[in-house]
């Protein structure tokens, strides 16, 4: 075994205590695996209001961290709690995180993200001080910790505290940068001399996530394939030049399944288990997931379930597009989601125009979404872009099968079935069209209809395996790749 790290991973959100999205999921099992290795790792997140209101036993210390921010001084609490014997640091400050969303309300972005966010870079390195925690390396995740490299590299340079510490900065999604206004520079308490092209100035402006991207020493991504998109223009977001001179330490990694949660063999969010060996408990959860929506079983029709935020990311401007043919297949289509208000708009109406065919609840149901899961036949994510993706590997599991755009981590995740050859694990489309996605699941649906070849895919789907087990120690090696240059650095 590779020897014993002392890991923190700093993140804006994890699950149990805050979630918005997959970056939760991924930061709530990570470090469980990393601990079943034998290593030392540490979780840190902002203390919100959600994380108040969460089922998880959390402590305030009495302790305090006390962070410059421009010309004040601004104290936080710290709080403790585990995920499974991980230790957890929450820093509080309730003008900052006690308000109903983690980043936002339905008008827009809090106008403060910038100084929310900063505090948080700065408060990760004065908690890790406090409680004596001197890591190996410190893996950050988003452009809410992108300004951590930073200050180690500017204000901690020559703390000995830090000496022997490197850094890891995951891309979840590139499209979420982190852009505030120069003025904002101030706040960093950093050198305007780290605002150019080659630092953290972007078209005048201040970007998070490319301060993560020049000044960590090692760089991830969600998936191999978005680790290569990302440094063309079409998904590079502006920052594909960057990330081409960061390419040598650049690696995609996908993200994992928590088997212990998404499983239907132990699932206790679905009507009845199964598994692999015994599918009979999938009908009855198809059932259920009907009648959850007063819809009627019909033979023969296929469920389509989709679990998404409801935007032209994610694809629903090809499924609006083309509802009305959709809608003429010998199919059932279940929704949920939140996002845009032209798509609430849309399924409500749908819902209305199509009683017997569509089922939508606008929002999170995290019971519900097990039961889509379990209940349906297939999964549809025609993403116009999707650094991981994480639902078409739920979905494998419970053998409902993927129909998706080869992008990201679709695309190295999911293996489309031939019935010739009997191999594959789902469906998946290249060019991003109406057609392709027609053609995509009308070719899905005759190998639903036809017993041998269904049950063939559907084995294939349930055998993957997409452990987070494998994927620690994908980290690892590159947690003691960075920690080796890093000794290196400092022996030359």
């Amino acid at each position: 075994m590779a020897a014993k790290k002392r890991i923190l991973i700093a993140a804006s959100e994890v699950v149990p205590f805050a979630k918005t999205g997959g970056l939760a999921d991924v930061i709530g099992a990570l470090p469980k695996e990393l601990k079943k290795l034998g290593h030392d790792v540490r979780v840190i997140l902002p203390y919100y209001q959600m994380a108040k209101k969460c089922k998880s036993k959390i402590t305030d210390t009495g302790e305090t961290v006390i962070v410059e921010i421009s010309d004040k001084l601004v104290q936080g609490k710290i709080y403790t709690s585990t995920i499974a014997d991980v230790p957890v640091y929450l820093i509080g400050n309730d003008s900052y995180y006690d308000r109903p969303e983690l980043y936002r309300t339905s008008e827009g972005d809090y106008p403060d993200n910038a100084e929310r966010f900063i505090f948080f870079s700065k408060a990760i390195l004065e908690v890790l001080k406090q409680q004596k925690f001197q890591p190996d390396i410190i893996h950050c995740n988003d452009w809410q910790t992108g300004l951590v490299p930073v200050l180690l590299k500017v204000k901690e340079k020559d703390n000995p505290f830090f000496a022997n510490t490197t850094t890891l900065f995951t891309i979840h999604n590139l499209a979420y940068q982190g852009l505030f206004w120069h003025l904002d520079m101030p706040l960093t308490n950093l050198p305007w001399d780290v605002f150019n092209p080659d630092g953290i100035e972007f078209y005048g402006k201040i970007n998070l996530m490319k301060a993560g991207i020049v000044f960590a020493d090692f760089l991830s991504t969600v998936s191999k394939k978005y680790s290569q998109e990302i440094q063309t223009p079409e998904f590079g977001c502006g920052l594909e030049g960057v990330l081409k001179t960061r390419a040598q330490d650049l690696y995609g990694i996908i993200n994992g399944v928590d088997y212990d949660v998404w499983n239907p063999e132990v699932d206790s969010c679905i009507k009845a288990r199964f598994s692999q060996k015994d599918l009979s408990g999938k009908k009855v959860c198809r059932e259920d997931l009907l009648a959850q929506f007063k819809l009627k079983d019909k033979e023969g029709t296929a469920v389509i379930g989709i679990i998404s935020r409801l935007t032209n990311q994610k694809g629903f401007d090809l499924i609006a597009n083309k509802i009305d043919d959709i809608m003429k297949l010998n199919v059932i289509l279940i929704i949920l989601g939140t996002g845009d208000d032209k798509y609430h708009d849309l399924f409500k109406k749908l819902a209305k125009q199509y009683p017997d065919k569509i089922g939508v609840k606008l929002g999170f149901d995290n019971v519900l979404a097990h039961k889509i899961e379990a209940g349906s036949d297939f999964f549809l994510m025609p993403s116009n872009y999707e650094p991981c993706g994480l639902n078409q590997m739920y979905s494998m599991k419970y053998g409902t099968i993927p129909i998706v755009r080869a992008t990201g981590g679709l695309d190295d995740t999911v293996k489309n079935y031939t019935a010739k050859t009997g191999k594959g694990n789902g469906f998946k489309f290249k060019v991003y069209t109406v057609d392709a996605m027609m053609k995509k699941i009308k070719e899905a649906l005759d190998i639903f209809a036809n017993p041998k070849d269904w049950d063939t895919v559907m084995k294939n789907a349930m055998s993957e395996n997409f452990s987070w087990m494998t994927v620690a120690k994908e980290y690892v090696k590159l947690y003691d790749t960075a920690i080796e240059k890093k000794r290196l650095r400092l022996i030359n």
